[in-house]
């Protein structure tokens, strides 16, 4: 695979390798063991007489987060949080179709989110730079999708933070001046939109 692309190749056997130097490596573990504090622990382990099925609809939150990158990852099922978005319902039924569907779905969510971004640690993890400290990372198996979720996550928290929309991208935050504390965060997410766009043409 080329060298100086920076962008996910695909592998003649399946999957998808990119070649990436001790800058990047080490900020893509930073971003996702931030992830990972965002995200919090897992459920605790139930008990050893705990019935397993309690345990398999045990139910989480019915609230949104209140932090706007948690309320990124973990969106409300139906509508907006201003009740716009379902012309013609209630918002108070919305509110709480919504509190319901949280109430049985974060939990999987988060186990999801936080077992992708610890995929992203644990195959970063697992490089053996060369001499350049560059080292070549081949994603296989399962890898790619847990890759694809974890990078999708990372945008969204990134996009959260610069406060950047679906409809408008941020389009005056890609021209900040270099000295503008919030430009190395504009190109990370830049960067990595570049990753995910990559890693989807592979697959």
């Amino acid at each position: 695979m080329g060298r100086s692309t920076g962008m996910f190749e695909s592998l003649k056997g399946g999957g998808a390798a990119i070649a990436l130097d001790e800058i990047e490596i080490s900020i893509l573990r930073s971003l996702a063991v931030q992830m990972l504090e965002l995200i919090g622990p897992g459920e605790p382990e139930p008990a050893e007489d705990a019935d397993p099925l309690a345990a398999l609809f045990a139910e989480g939150p019915s609230e949104p987060p209140s932090d706007p990158a948690l309320a990124r990852l973990f969106p409300d099922a139906y509508g907006s949080p201003d009740g716009t978005g379902d012309e013609g319902v209630d918002p108070a039924e919305l509110q709480a179709r919504s509190a319901e569907f949280r109430r049985y779905t974060e939990n999987d969510l988060r186990t999801r989110k936080r077992e992708d971004a610890l995929a992203v640690v644990r195959s970063l993890d697992a490089l053996t730079p060369a001499g350049d400290g560059a080292a070549v990372l081949e994603l296989t198996g399962e890898l790619p999708l847990r890759w694809l979720g974890g990078l999708n996550d990372l945008r969204l928290t990134l996009a959260a933070r610069l406060d950047i929309t679906e409809d408008d991208e941020g389009a005056a935050l890609f021209r900040l001046p270099d000295g503008d504390p919030r430009k190395p965060m504009v190109m990370a997410y830049l960067w990595l939109g570049g990753l995910q766009e990559s890693l989807i043409e592979t697959l």
